[in-house]
């Protein structure tokens, strides 16, 4: 299955966006073998820093790194796809300011809804950073089904049991970007969640 022919955007109605910067994963997965999902942020302002783009991208160092950091033995994203993991962004435009507006990670989180629905063997989500987690949350109101992670400082949610649809949740800080090789405290967190999460699906 290539993802970006299931799901994608057509209107483009979001205006603090780049929406050149445009990208849903294009790559073939085979859905019954994913059993995590990971969700960062957005679209990277080029797209040679996307997962998937190789040439050892920006995305694909820092999240490479990330779970070396976690006790993974990868060394690229393959690696990473065959312990059953998908990564992709809540928002598929790559950001015009620091933030992202709340509007825009309602409607685009019509588009991950689609996109999530493609896995069905999924046991865990990795939320990582804000805009995944409101993602994540936008899609459980839809349905009715409330708050999946609630508010708060990231490091002070971290630790309970949370849920969407059954399967584990995990809040974490953003893995894909430069500051990931900034802030150490967030870089030691991830890892943890990581670990956490690759346990679960008997990967750690």
């Amino acid at each position: 299955m290539q993802v970006s022919k299931a799901v994608g955007c057509q209107e483009f109605p979001c205006g603090d966006v780049k929406h050149d910067c445009y990208i849903v994963p294009d790559i073939e997965v085979n859905p019954v073998n994913v059993s995590t999902v990971m969700i960062s942020e957005a679209a990277p302002a080029s797209p040679a820093d996307y997962y998937y783009a190789g040439g050892d991208s920006l995305f694909e160092q820092t999240t490479v790194q990330a779970f070396r950091d976690g006790g993974a033995d990868v060394s690229s994203i393959q690696d990473i796809l065959k312990l059953g993991v998908y990564l992709t962004t809540a928002v598929k435009c790559g950001k015009t300011d620091y933030g992202v507006a709340t509007a825009t990670v309602k409607e685009c989180s019509l588009i991950l809804e689609k996109e999530l629905a493609l896995f069905p063997n999924v046991k865990v989500f990795m939320l990582m950073g804000d805009v995944a987690i409101k993602a994540v949350n936008d899609i459980a109101r839809r349905a009715g089904e409330g708050r999946v992670i609630p508010a708060g400082s990231t490091y002070k949610i971290r630790g309970p049991e949370y849920r969407f649809r059954g399967r584990r949740a995990f809040p974490s800080y953003l893995q894909a970007g430069p500051s990931f090789f900034i802030e150490r405290s967030k870089r030691r967190m991830i890892a943890e969640d990581i670990a956490s999460a690759l346990s679960i699906v008997g990967k750690g």
